[in-house]
C-alpha cells in the first residue's frame, strides 16, 4: 500500500484476509461475525491507521452525521471562540463533533457554507446570521427535524430558536454608569455595518440611557469602525471636536481595543471608558477598563443544549433566550466628568 494515500476499507479487507463487507459488519455492528475475525479487524484497523468514513456511511443509510455545523463571522474574534469551546465541551459528552467555519459576515459565504454542514446531514446547525442573509431556504430542513440554532443575532426568513445577549439592556447600565459619574458628553464607536443586529441594540441601549437622563442624543458623537485600526481612528476624531466627548461608550471588545490604543497614544488619561464585552487583560490596563460583559460560555451552552432538546424531540414552539449581561466595574469607568 502506497504510503502517499489514505488505507481504504478494501486495504483492511486485504490485510486480514477476508471481504469488504465483513470489514463493514465488524465497524458497524450491524452483522454477524466471529470474535476472532473482529479482533483480526479491529487489530488491522490500528495497524493500518484505518479511518472509516462516517459521512459516506450516513449517507448510505439514511441518517444524520455525528457533527454538528456552527457557523461564525470570525474564528479570530475571542468571544466567539469562547463560544465555540463551551459547545464542543456541551455536545461532546453526546458523542458529536464540532465543526467550525467563518462567514466573515458575508451572506454568500455563509449560505456556502451552511450548504456543505446540509450535505454533510449534520445532526445540528447553529447559525450567527450575517447582515443581509436570508434564512428561508432552511426551512424544508427544520420542518424535517433538523435542529437550526441562531447564535448572537436572529436570524431573517425563518423562526427557529436563537440565543442572544441582553445587549440593549447591557448598553443601558454602562452608559447609566457614566452619567452617575458626571458625564453628559459621551461617544458611541460602534461596529459596521449600521444594520448589524448586536449594533443596533447596543446604540439603542446607549440612546435609551441618555433619553432617561434628559441628554439630548448627538448624531456627532456617535462614530462607527470594523476593526481596531478604524476604531482608533473614529476615537481620534471624536476627540477633535470642538465640544468633544469626555466620555467613550465601546460597541464591542474589537472598538474597545481600539479606544484604548488611541487614548494610549495621545497619552489622555482624562476621558472615562466603558466597554461592551469583555477584552483579556482588560485588569492589567492602566485604568483598569470598566465593561458590560457578556456569558459567551452561557450562550454557548445554550444553544448547544437548545439544539440537543430538539434533537431528542422537543417539539415545542421556537423561542429566544436572552443570556444576562453584567457590570464590572474596573477603573476606566469611573473617571469623573470636568467640572464645568
Amino acid at each position: 500500500m502506497a504510503a502517499s494515500r489514505r488505507p481504504t476499507l478494501a486495504d483492511v479487507a486485504r490485510e486480514v484476509g477476508v471481504s469488504a463487507k465483513t470489514v463493514s459488519r465488524v465497524l458497524n455492528e450491524d452483522g454477524p461475525v466471529s470474535e476472532q475475525t473482529r479482533e483480526q479487524v479491529l487489530a488491522a484497523v490500528a495497524k493500518l491507521g484505518f479511518q472509516p468514513n462516517l459521512m459516506a456511511r450516513n449517507i448510505r443509510v439514511g441518517g444524520p452525521d455525528t457533527t454538528i455545523g456552527l457557523v461564525i463571522p470570525d474564528v479570530a474574534n475571542p468571544f466567539f471562540g469562547a463560544v465555540a469551546r463551551a459547545i464542543e465541551d456541551t455536545v461532546r459528552e453526546r458523542g458529536l463533533t464540532l465543526l467550525m467555519g467563518s462567514s466573515a459576515d458575508d451572506p454568500d459565504r455563509e449560505r456556502a457554507l451552511t450548504d456543505k454542514f446540509l450535505a454533510r446531514r449534520v445532526s445540528i446547525l447553529i447559525v450567527v446570521p450575517s447582515v443581509g442573509a436570508d434564512h428561508s431556504h432552511l426551512k424544508s430542513h427544520r420542518a424535517a427535524g433538523l435542529p437550526i440554532v441562531f447564535l448572537d443575532r436572529p436570524g431573517v426568513g425563518l423562526s427557529t430558536d436563537s440565543i442572544v445577549s441582553s445587549n440593549r439592556a447591557g448598553a443601558q447600565d454602562g452608559v447609566a454608569h457614566l452619567i452617575a459619574h458626571g458625564h453628559r458628553r459621551i461617544g458611541f464607536v460602534g461596529d459596521l455595518p449600521v444594520k448589524l443586529y448586536t449594533r443596533r441594540e447596543r446604540l439603542a441601549g446607549y440612546r435609551a440611557a441618555l433619553q432617561e437622563a434628559d441628554i439630548p442624543y448627538d448624531r456627532s458623537l456617535v462614530a462607527d469602525a470594523h476593526d481596531q485600526q478604524g476604531a482608533e481612528a473614529a476615537t481620534s476624531q471624536l476627540l477633535e471636536l470642538a465640544d468633544p466627548p469626555t466620555a467613550l461608550f465601546a460597541g464591542n471588545n474589537i472598538m474597545a481595543l481600539g479606544i484604548v490604543a488611541e487614548l494610549a497614544r495621545s497619552k489622555r488619561k482624562d476621558v472615562a471608558v466603558v466597554a461592551f464585552d469583555d477584552v483579556s487583560l482588560a485588569e492589567a490596563l492602566e485604568p483598569a477598563l470598566t465593561v458590560v460583559a457578556q456569558d459567551p460560555e452561557e450562550i454557548g451552552r445554550s444553544a448547544a443544549a437548545t439544539a440537543l432538546a430538539r434533537l431528542d424531540g422537543d417539539r415545542s414552539r421556537a423561542c429566544t433566550i436572552t443570556v444576562p449581561t453584567r457590570l464590572i466595574v474596573r477603573g476606566s469607568g469611573e473617571q469623573r466628568a470636568p467640572k464645568p
